[in-house]
């Protein structure tokens, strides 16, 4: 019984979430084409980050960054390569988006 219902809820939920997604994807689309013009390619920022039990998996979120590196090859400090567009990105969480499908994959 707690398996069926367990099941249940998980499914109620992956729907709600793929609703959500949906819903968002105009916002995402528009997001992926602004950070696309004012940051450059790639759009997308990946990180792997420990999930449930210890497991790593691939962080999705929208650059908020560029990469701007010194005269020896090492990355300039955060605040040099944050953009005006990225800190608008932050400030609404809109740069967390892609983490949509992080959730959708049960990571």
């Amino acid at each position: 019984m707690y398996m069926k219902t367990k099941n249940l809820g998980d499914l109620i939920f992956y729907l709600l979430g793929l609703i959500i997604s949906i819903l968002l994807l105009p916002v995402m689309v528009i997001v992926f084409v602004l950070v696309w013009i004012f940051i450059g390619w790639p759009v997308i920022f990946t990180q792997p980050r420990p999930g449930y039990k210890g497991k790593v998996f691939k962080l999705y979120k929208f650059r908020s960054m560029k990469v701007i590196h010194d005269a020896q090859g090492n990355l300039l400090p955060d605040e040099k390569r944050l953009t005006r567009f990225g800190k608008i990105l932050r400030a609404s969480s809109l740069d967390e988006l892609p983490e949509l499908f992080n959730i959708l994959k049960g990571e």
